[in-house]
C-alpha cells in the first residue's frame, strides 16, 4: 500500500520564487470557505506538504503569532510565511495573494446576496458550508493542541486560561500577553534549572 504522506515528502519542493508564492496563497484564498481558522489546515497542506517552504513547527508559530496580531489569522500567517521565505516581497505577495480571490469573490456575493439569500437552496448550501467549515476549524485545532499541549505544565496552562476565559470573561489580549508572560517565565526556570544540573 502506498503511503500518500510518505510520497507528498519525496516530492521536489517548489522553488520559491515571488510569483510561486502569490499563486499558492491565491490557492489557498480561492479553495477556502469560511475563513480564518477553516483556513488553516489548507495553508499547512499547500506551504508544508506540498511546497515545502516551511517545517510543521514554524506554520504552528506562525498560526499562533496570527492570532495574537491584529488583523485575520490567515492574512496573518500567509504575511509571516511569506516573509521567512522571501523577505519583504515575499511577504507582500504571500498577502496579496491569500485576499485576492477573497476580494472578488465578496464583491460578486454581496451583489447577488439580496436577490438570492430568501431561495430555499441557497439557504441549504450555505447549511452545508457551516458544517464542513466546523471540520476544518476542529482539525486545526486538534493540530495546534497537539504541537502546544506538549506537557504537564502546558497542559495546566491550557486549564487556567480554559477557566479564566469561562468564568471571568477575560479579555483576549489581556490572556495572550498573561500566556506569554508566563510561557517566558517557564522556559526561563527550564533554561535555568538546565545550566544548574550541567
Amino acid at each position: 500500500m502506498i503511503d500518500i504522506k510518505e510520497e507528498m515528502k519525496k516530492k521536489t519542493p517548489i522553488k520559491p520564487t515571488i510569483w510561486n508564492i502569490y499563486k499558492t496563497f491565491f490557492r489557498v484564498g480561492a479553495m477556502t470557505f469560511g475563513g480564518g481558522y477553516a483556513m488553516l489546515p489548507i495553508i499547512e497542506r499547500e506551504v508544508v506538504d506540498r511546497a515545502g517552504w516551511v517545517s510543521q513547527e514554524e506554520i504552528m508559530d506562525y498560526f499562533a503569532l496570527g492570532q495574537c496580531t491584529p488583523g485575520v489569522i490567515a492574512v496573518n500567517t500567509a504575511t509571516f510565511t511569506g516573509r521567512k521565505i522571501r523577505g519583504k516581497l515575499g511577504a507582500i505577495a504571500g498577502t496579496v495573494g491569500v485576499v485576492t480571490p477573497s476580494f472578488f469573490i465578496i464583491l460578486i456575493v454581496a451583489a447577488l446576496v439580496r436577490n438570492f439569500a430568501h431561495i430555499q437552496a441557497v439557504q441549504d448550501a450555505l447549511a452545508g458550508i457551516r458544517i464542513c467549515v466546523c471540520v476544518l476549524i476542529f482539525e486545526a485545532v486538534t493540530k495546534m493542541w497537539k504541537s502546544a499541549i506538549v506537557d504537564k505544565i502546558t497542559l495546566a496552562m491550557y486549564i487556567l486560561i480554559v477557566l479564566v476565559s469561562v468564568f471571568f470573561d477575560a479579555s483576549p489580549v489581556i490572556m495572550v500577553v498573561l500566556a506569554a508572560i508566563a510561557g517566558l517565565i517557564i522556559k526561563g526556570r527550564k533554561s535555568l534549572g538546565g545550566e544548574g544540573t550541567k
